[in-house]
């Protein structure tokens, strides 16, 4: 049967999510460098060589994109704030077209009866504070702090939630140590110091806002659930390391002010100095949750390998264009653990999609391998509510196909199909689908 608006609790918010760098166009409204564009200029780190100094050019469309979320029945907008367009050196100045451009964008979803969603950082970290160090200098945290300031100052008190981080486990690991992101680096100390830096910058940025009179302040974390191989201790153990890897030094980190003792074991060589006496500003209470999910992985021991010593397996389920396995059993488990974890705290689905390769047939674009994704989660987050957890919003990532990082333009998550070359949106069946599903009857 198919699910409606009215399978949910009164108040359970629909949305839909994008993200700054992915959509706007870096080039427009004096928007400064950020460390995306020098790593998309280097050979061999971004599919095509592509970047998003034009991406969607939102900057002068998001009229009309706010529009495909009103006429979709959404009842909330996540946005993010680029740092590097409101600061365009990181500090100093700020830039007035970046601001106004937000402060517009704000009044837009307002006057279009949607509530914003604000994230503060979405990875596009300004080139001059890269120069720095970046999330390896411990002054980035002072740095976000001044910027989360700024920002809040034009448009703070008008929007619904305000989230610091978006997927510290991304802005740490995945491009300190494994080098698939923006700054690209594959250096252990690099990774530990920005695992413990994104923290303490989130932390920063809560500190700050409590002081301006915020009560609507989260993080958005990202989850990965982690599988065995087979029944073997040793790849239970694998699997117990990357959880601890992916999932548990952020959230734990944040919930109850420690790190995962195993863990903080291999990595402590690599802390900084003092580390300890800044988990009590890491781990000060949120007033929501963000929890982003898409996909499972398997994992094996891989005894001949470098620390930590496990690999990746094939799974057998059906997979996105990502190559990611739909598996919407993890999307339940890690509602139901952010639920124990934090106590009962107000949780939002703040991101979850998937890629396929959308093509437009006729002027319309089918896409029901989407649609059915959309369903499945869906019924996850169902299956949480009905067994106790605060879940009380989902947002689908996301509005638009985008900048997908370093796929470049690739991979296609949108509801609506863009076409790069004219930027013409045209809306896919899943977006029909939703906007049925979340009619008002």
């Amino acid at each position: 049967m198919a699910l409606t608006r009215n399978d949910f609790p009164e108040g359970f918010l629909f949305g839909a999510a994008t993200a700054a760098y992915q959509i706007e166009g870096a080039r427009f409204g004096g928007c400064g460098s950020s460390h995306w564009d020098s790593f998309a200029r280097t050979p061999g780190n971004v599919a095509g060589a592509e970047d998003g100094s034009l991406a969607c050019d939102h900057y002068h469309h998001w009229e009309a994109d706010l529009d495909l979320l009103k006429d979709g029945n959404f009842d909330a907008y996540r946005f993010s704030t680029s740092w590097a367009r409101v600061l365009p050196e990181g500090r100093g100045k700020p830039n007035p077209e970046g601001l106004d451009f937000y402060d517009r964008l704000v009044d837009g979803i307002l006057e279009r009866g949607l509530k914003p969603f604000q994230t503060l950082y979405h990875w596009e970290l300004p080139s001059a504070l890269a120069d720095l160090g970046g999330w390896e200098n411990r002054d980035v945290a002072q740095w976000f702090g001044d910027f989360t300031e700024v920002i809040d100052a034009r448009i703070g008190d008008r929007v619904a939630r305000i989230a610091t981080i978006n997927e510290p486990w991304c802005v740490a690991w995945l491009s300190h140590f494994l080098g698939v992101h923006a700054p690209g680096k594959r250096d252990i100390r690099a990774a530990t110091r920005a695992m413990h830096h994104v923290l303490l910058a989130h932390g920063t940025a809560v500190q700050r806002l409590r002081a301006r009179g915020r009560d609507n302040l989260g993080v958005v974390l990202n989850f990965d659930f982690c599988d065995p191989a087979s029944n073997a201790q040793e790849d239970w153990k694998a699997a117990d390391l990357n959880d601890q890897i992916f999932n548990r030094w952020y959230i734990e980190g944040i919930t109850r002010g420690a790190y995962p003792p195993e863990l903080l074991g291999a990595l402590a060589p690599h802390m900084p100095e003092g580390w300890q006496d800044d988990m009590g500003l890491i781990s000060q209470e949120l007033d929501w949750l963000g929890v982003n999910y898409y996909t499972r992985h398997i994992h094996a021991a891989d005894p001949g390998a470098p620390w930590p010593a496990t690999k990746q397996v094939e799974g057998h389920l059906p997979k996105t264009q990502s190559g990611w396995e739909i598996y919407p059993d993890g999307l339940y488990h890690f509602l139901m653990r952010a639920h124990e974890e934090t106590g009962g705290l107000p949780i939002f689905v703040t991101e979850n999609g998937m890629a396929w390769d959308d093509r437009i047939e006729n002027g319309a674009v089918p896409d029901p391998e989407r649609e059915a994704y959309i369903d499945r989660h869906l019924a996850a987050v169902r299956m949480a509510l009905a067994d106790g957890a605060n879940v009380q919003g989902f947002f689908y990532w996301s509005l638009l196909d985008n900048y997908e990082w370093a796929e470049g333009y690739e991979k296609r998550f949108g509801l609506v199909h863009v076409d790069y070359e004219t930027q013409v949106r045209t809306p896919k069946a899943s977006y029909h689908h939703l906007a049925r599903m979340l009619e008002r009857r």
